[in-house]
């Protein structure tokens, strides 16, 4: 490898803010590299945490007690338990969340009517994520 071919790995570092390239050529290898030469920057100031309001599901919202897959149906072909407009009583099954295998049944906290369903089947919901909207007192 030539010394013009050197610089113009050089300059590449440089334009790409690069501190190391290695090259091989056949049976030769070239190293090169360089030290960051970032112009020093006044230290970071710590970020101020916001006063964040804590984030509440909507009022009627049915939300995923856990980590896991939603599943509207008690099995591949079959119904979903609740649709749009289903009537709910305390107690009654809206979904399952498949977490470790194990599958967990999600009932109706209250009596109600289900005006939307948040998550799609399959979908994977974290903990607090809204499942169902629930008008309650159907």
């Amino acid at each position: 490898m030539n010394e013009e071919n050197i610089r113009r790995y050089a300059q590449l570092m440089r334009e790409m803010d690069l501190t190391g390239l290695e090259i091989t050529e056949g049976d030769r290898v070239v190293r090169l590299e360089r030290e960051h030469s970032a112009a020093p920057s006044k230290p970071a100031e710590a970020p101020v945490p916001a006063e964040e309001a804590p984030v509440l599901p909507p009022e009627g919202a049915v939300t995923s007690p856990m980590v896991g897959v939603f599943y509207a149906a008690p099995a591949e072909n079959a119904d979903p338990y609740v649709t749009v407009g289903s009537q709910v009583k305390k107690g009654d099954t809206l979904c399952i969340i498949e977490a470790m295998k194990l599958m967990n049944e999600i009932t109706a906290e209250e009596d109600g009517v289900i005006t939307r369903v948040c998550a799609q089947n399959g979908q994977v919901v974290e903990y607090g994520s809204p499942l169902f909207q629930l008008r309650a007192g159907a």
